[in-house]
């Protein structure tokens, strides 16, 4: 996965469960934005989050390809989830994890070292930071459901 580098300075995050972020965080149109991209994503199923805060909106395959680990508990259905501050929490294929964190864009989430496949992309900030996340995301999309999301 090939991303530009994100500006600014680093965004203040929460050392634990929840992992929320502080600083820098989405505007309400933005943040609507990534949720109504999010809902057209072709064969997945939205709702509310099994493992986030029940404001998180989630993304969750019905068939989660052969191989991928996804969020918990399941780890087999949610792949993305948007918190109200508009960042977002997402699975990706490991090979994948080394390039995303030297981007700048996120890092990984306070359980990550234990084993879950979750990283945090940080919220965005506009509509060009949004076209980031949107790459991000069909990166995970392709990693939980096997298949290329056409933008």
């Amino acid at each position: 996965m090939e991303l530009p580098e994100r500006t600014g300075d680093r965004p203040e995050t929460g050392p634990e469960v929840p992992h929320i972020q502080f600083t820098q965080t989405s505007p309400p149109e933005i943040r609507e934005s990534v949720r109504q991209w999010l809902s057209a994503l072709p064969g997945t199923v939205t709702g509310r989050s099994e493992i986030s805060v029940p404001t998180s909106y989630a993304v969750f395959t019905p068939a989660a390809a052969r191989d991928a680990v996804l969020m918990p508990p399941r780890q087999s259905a949610e792949f993305v989830h948007v918190h109200a501050d508009g960042s977002l929490h997402l699975s990706l294929d490991p090979a994948d994890h080394a390039a995303f964190l030297a981007s700048g864009w996120g890092e990984k989430h306070p359980l990550y070292d234990r084993g879950v496949n979750v990283v945090m992309f940080y919220a965005p900030r506009d509509e060009a930071e949004v076209e980031v996340a949107k790459t991000v995301v069909a990166a995970s999309y392709a990693y939980a459901t096997g298949h290329m999301l056409i933008m």
